[in-house]
């Protein structure tokens, strides 16, 4: 079973997505490892920080979770520091 992690904020419940510059698009933001979505928060939102939590889902809990809050796609963050992102739309990519 594949998992991955997502930072959810404790604020107002909402995921952390990217927005690609000259677009409206948002892609939600998935990490393949807990200690993955930590770092990236510490090193790139160290003052907020204690306003997000990593939750964990399954591949297959992905999708409707894309779907119910109408997210483009994913930005898979393979590289945290840098950050190095790839970035998958929903309908061209079949997510």
């Amino acid at each position: 079973m594949e998992i991955y992690y997502l930072l959810l904020s404790t604020t107002d419940g909402r995921h952390l997505a990217a927005f690609l510059e000259g677009s409206e698009s948002s892609y939600l933001l998935i990490f393949q490892e807990h200690a993955d979505a930590l770092t990236y928060l510490n090193t790139h939102a160290q003052d907020l920080a204690s306003h997000f939590a990593v939750e964990s889902v399954t591949k297959s809990q992905l999708g409707d979770l894309i779907k119910r809050w109408s997210f483009s796609g994913v930005g898979i963050v393979s590289d945290p520091l840098i950050p190095k992102i790839e970035f998958l739309q929903r309908d061209r990519d079949n997510l």
